[in-house]
């Protein structure tokens, strides 16, 4: 079989016009877990503690990345053969397919290969300055679009979203297996849709049952980086694309995870082998890049 692991493939070059220090992707074993919601509210907590943030929506045919931050009517402009991506009000640049439809509910009917050219030049052709930390938003599951992420883009770590419910183990293994397959880093996990707070007495209801997000986390020795409840008020300011009103520090753990990691410098080619445990077998990626 061919070697798949990120080294293997020729990574797509920045311009001139971008300085990109970082990329985090954002992924998840299946869709419906809010993997969106997750990457744009990464992206505002890291902008607030004054990082030059961008967000990068992979998620070619189900972006809702610009609606989440009220840009939707923004327009793109470009120059010499570059695009350049519109920001937020607070000052997160974003790049998606969205922002060059004529409109936000046209369907991408689009097959593998073009939505991974979009991809690539989204990296290659959009000028986005000088930009600490990229986040992906990654499209769900493992199939093309993930992989020409892995294979085209210099990813330095990996946050896996995920849900409470009895399908987390399955979903988590397909996200931590493709991880160590295209030798990228997990940085930790992430539960979205965690527990629904009692408006009355703030009493902690799980509305999916118990999870057992935690001890799955430590099967894999990987940190468990934030639990995030069912809020009206989060799902409606996202709707009215306010996200980044939202105030809560509910993924500070995550957010420090994140900082911890050094960049990717695809120059030195691959990185070193994932470390041993005392029973010989291989650590599936925990732990910030080294």
């Amino acid at each position: 079989m061919a070697d798949q692991s990120p080294a293997a493939f020729e990574k797509e070059q920045q311009n001139a016009q971008s300085a990109i220090k970082r990329v985090i992707g954002v992924v998840s074993g299946k869709g419906g877990v809010g993997k969106s919601m997750v990457t744009s509210l990464l992206s505002v907590y890291a902008q607030r503690t004054g990082a030059k943030v961008g967000l990068l929506d992979a998620d070619i045919t189900g972006p809702s990345i610009p609606k989440m931050f009220g840009v939707t009517k923004k327009q793109l402009t470009g120059e010499n053969n570059l695009m350049y991506p519109v920001e937020s009000e607070h000052g997160v640049k974003i790049m998606s397919i969205n922002l060059l439809l004529e409109n936000e509910t046209d369907p991408v009917l689009w097959r593998g290969p073009v939505v991974g050219s979009a991809i690539k030049q989204f990296w290659s052709e959009v000028a986005w300055g000088e930009i600490d930390y990229l986040f992906v938003d990654m499209p769900p599951g493992t199939g093309d679009v993930a992989l020409t992420v892995f294979q085209s883009l210099p990813v330095d770590g990996l946050i896996i979203v995920t849900s409470p419910q009895d399908l987390v183990s399955m979903i988590v293994a397909k996200a931590v297996k493709m991880a160590d397959t295209m030798g990228v880093p997990v940085l930790g996990l992430v539960e979205n849709m965690s527990y629904l707070a009692c408006p009355h007495c703030d009493e902690r209801i799980e509305v999916f049952g118990e999870s057992h997000t935690q001890e799955i986390a430590r099967g894999y020795r990987l940190p468990l980086l934030g639990e995030i409840p069912i809020d009206p008020k989060m799902a409606k300011l996202a709707d009215e694309g306010k996200i980044e009103e939202v105030k809560d520090g509910l993924l500070d753990e995550a957010i420090k995870e994140i900082f911890t990691v050094e960049a990717n410098d695809v120059s030195l080619g691959e990185k070193p082998a994932p470390a041993q445990d005392d029973a010989g077998a291989q650590n599936p990626g925990c732990g910030p890049v080294s």
